[in-house]
């Protein structure tokens, strides 16, 4: 028998049926041809990632962002030759100004160690008198991404590597997994579903949160998520094909159904009604509580400020999650169009805490694309304490940008439930990887601090950032841009910070230990 026969008679016959075929007019009007364009259609974004597009072209993060994380967390070298290839007169472009001697640091100093993390100028829970204040070891610190978005590899790692550089672990909405339980310190992210706290109704448990936070006290803090810059107002949708017999035990879900997160907490619907939620949580569990929102509308940020003054209750930490965040997948209209980016949310609620003399009573955290040096530091400048890291943390373990989350089929296994894709993932190995780019992140922003005449990013002003206006290319001052000036962070030296008994990553009074 002739095989090469079945060529042709299966082209003919796939000709056949593109022909007799009404869903795809390409396919109809030019059989068997037609189908090479849903081909390229299907291999586009990786034509685009590896071989058309520009250093800087690519959203949501460019090829020289990208290079940037993987060599850093491979310690390769991860410098740049020849000069930028940046467009410095683009708008919104920012300015880093360094003093013209810079601060030397003396000899014996901590932050001459390798590697020399820095904490957190604040502790979050000081001021409310929490049981259990936590002073954060480093200023830069995992974002919520649950387990199941997640994969159990992919969590795993990052809180292998968390757990050797001392940074924070946040949950995400997912809840508490075993995965979560390597030694990092963590911050449980409680959202609309309560995942993991919730009762056989789905209504929110304290008496599991409670548990859950007695039988494990490397939990630091509680996050309440309002909402998320992907998608604020939407909720949120784990689809049934990602969850697996121990997310819904851990979730307290079923199985065979996507699992739907609401838009709104049914705990509370007020201002007065979600403090007093906070202050129970507070109470029940002697750990500080924070709340996680995406920024649109302000007047419940103002109403929410005047309570705290009025009261002396309140959050004891804010995260601003800007609108160009996403680890988790959203309708394109949500995830382009609603909500404020990072820069302009955090700068509107950070000036009405500031007109209400709150500032320093909350630890404000950072989140959306501030994985980065420069992106950091501004953050800093702009009145962070913390920054929070989750696409960039993800790349550092293999994610290559594919944009395939919600489908179950990422080709790296990081946000997969799909155990053969995970298999691709060694925990020792991505741990090290992770270690080493929060290292490398962390390294450069101290260079940054001490070329800048500062020992703490804490010390960074609005002044010391100019950005771009795109008006005959002049730049502006970031205080000039947003129209404030930060509040002075109360700091004592890095030493002082490291001597605190609230110090978390395992190194309270660590100081005081070592003399």
């Amino acid at each position: 028998m002739n095989y090469w026969l079945l060529i042709p008679a299966g082209i003919v016959i796939l000709a056949i049926r593109d022909i007799l075929q009404n869903r795809h007019t390409i396919q109809h009007n030019f059989p068997v041809i037609g189908h090479i364009r849903y081909m390229l259609e299907k291999i586009g974004p990786e034509i685009r990632q590896y071989l058309v597009a520009n250093n800087r072209e690519e959203l949501p993060f460019n090829r020289g962002e990208r290079a940037w994380v993987y060599a850093s967390s491979k310690q390769e070298n991860n410098l740049q030759g020849f000069g930028s290839d940046q467009d410095f007169n683009s708008v919104g472009y920012i300015f880093i100004k360094h003093a013209m001697l810079g601060l030397r640091l003396p000899d014996g100093h901590p932050n001459k160690k390798e590697p020399s993390a820095v904490p957190c100028a604040k502790t979050i829970g000081e001021y409310h008198k929490r049981k259990k204040p936590y002073k954060p070891y480093s200023v830069v610190n995992i974002s919520g991404m649950s387990y199941g978005s997640l994969s159990a590899k992919a969590i795993e790692s990052l809180n292998k590597g968390a757990e050797k550089f001392g940074c924070y672990h946040n949950t995400g909405e997912g809840s508490l997994s075993p995965y979560h339980k390597f030694g990092s310190d963590v911050i449980v992210n409680i959202g609309t579903a309560y995942f993991g706290v919730r009762d056989d109704e789905g209504s929110f448990s304290m008496e599991k949160l409670i548990k859950m936070t007695t039988d494990n006290p490397f939990i630091k803090a509680l996050e309440l998520k309002l909402s998320q810059g992907a998608k604020p107002g939407k909720g949120g949708m784990l689809p049934a094909a990602k969850i697996t017999k121990e997310i819904s035990e851990i979730r307290h879900i079923p199985m065979g159904k996507d699992a739907l997160s609401p838009a709104f907490h049914s705990q509370f619907s007020t201002i007065t009604e979600m403090v007093d939620f906070i202050e129970d949580m507070a109470n029940q569990t002697g750990l500080p509580v924070g709340i996680k929102s995406a920024v649109g509308k302000t007047e419940m940020w103002e109403e929410l400020a005047q309570y705290m003054v009025k009261t002396g209750k309140g959050p004891d930490f804010i995260t601003i999650d800007g609108g160009e965040g996403g680890t988790g997948a959203a309708p394109h209209a949500f995830a382009d169009h609603v909500s404020l980016p990072f820069n302009f949310a955090f700068t509107k609620i950070y000036k009405i805490f500031q007109k209400y003399d709150l500032t320093n009573r909350v630890v404000f955290i950072g989140s959306g694309k501030l994985g980065f040096p420069e992106k950091a530091m501004m953050a800093f400048a702009m009145g962070c304490d913390l920054v929070n890291v989750g696409r960039e943390a993800m790349m550092s373990i293999g994610c290559i940008q594919a944009q395939v989350c919600h489908t179950n089929r990422c080709p790296t296994g990081v946000a997969t439930s799909s155990k053969w894709l995970q298999a691709g993932i060694d925990p020792a190995l991505k741990s090290e990887r992770f270690y080493n780019y929060v290292k490398t992140l962390n390294k450069e922003i101290l260079e940054i601090t001490h070329a800048c005449g500062y020992e703490h990013p804490c010390q960074m002003t609005m002044q010391d950032v100019d950005m771009v206006m795109g008006d005959n290319n002049k730049t502006s001052s970031l205080a000039t841009t947003f129209g404030y000036n930060k509040t002075t962070v109360p700091f004592e030296g890095v030493t002082k910070l490291l001597d605190s008994k609230f110090l978390g990553g395992g190194k309270a009074g660590q100081l005081s230990v070592t003399n």
